[in-house]
């Protein structure tokens, strides 16, 4: 696989923007919204958004279990923001009736940096990515509580957890794909390359 084919999905988030930055990043990258898109993509990025409305759209657009499966399966996916909630096993100030993909053993809090009018960005050490810090910007972000043991943690920030790894799937707190700094999405499009043929193409 010389240039893997990464999807982005699209059912509400940043999307646009992650879509140039793993074109900048070497990737076929393309909008996910149904199943038959999915099972056409080497790779997934969940966009930053609202998790709440994310994980309702997924279920509506039958997203839900067919990512699960995917997931499961070893298929890479990166979620920045509200995509981390959605691969975090366990969420706290979530709703009720919030659904997740999983796929990260991590316990995440919602907000957990404040609100819209307390964004910021920040430099974050970054494991794995060269070139020093990377620039973060943090929107209504998320932070981890704790992690499992097989649970990688690549950045933080202010003493809480911003970047996870667990094998294929890949979190942060953080929009990189904001900055214009394609690093961490070089990281990402890495981990597809060497995890190579999970897509049902």
């Amino acid at each position: 696989m010389s240039t893997p084919v990464i999807g982005v999905l699209a059912l509400q988030g940043d999307v646009r923007e992650h879509l140039v930055a793993l074109a900048a990043a070497d990737a076929q990258a393309r909008p996910v919204r149904r199943p038959e898109e999915l099972a056409e993509v080497d790779g997934l990025v969940i966009p930053g958004g609202e998790s709440t409305t994310m994980s309702k759209l997924a279920i509506i657009f039958g997203l839900l279990e067919p990512l699960r499966e995917r997931v499961r399966a070893g298929m890479p996916v990166y979620g920045t923001c509200a995509g981390m909630i959605m691969l975090a096993d366990k969420i706290l100030d979530g709703r009720d009736d919030q659904e997740t993909v999983g796929g990260i053993d991590m316990i995440v809090r919602r907000n957990a940096f404040g609100r819209q009018n307390e964004s910021f960005e920040a430099a974050v050490d970054f494991a794995g990515v060269e070139g020093g810090p990377v620039e973060g910007v943090f929107i209504r972000a998320p932070w981890v509580e704790s992690v499992g043991g097989d649970v990688e943690v690549l950045a933080s920030h202010d003493g809480h957890i911003v970047a996870v790894r667990q094998g294929n799937v890949l979190a942060t707190s953080f929009h990189p794909e904001l900055t214009g700094d394609h690093r961490v999405h070089e990281l990402f499009v890495e981990s597809v390359l060497r995890a190579g043929g999970v897509s049902q193409r």
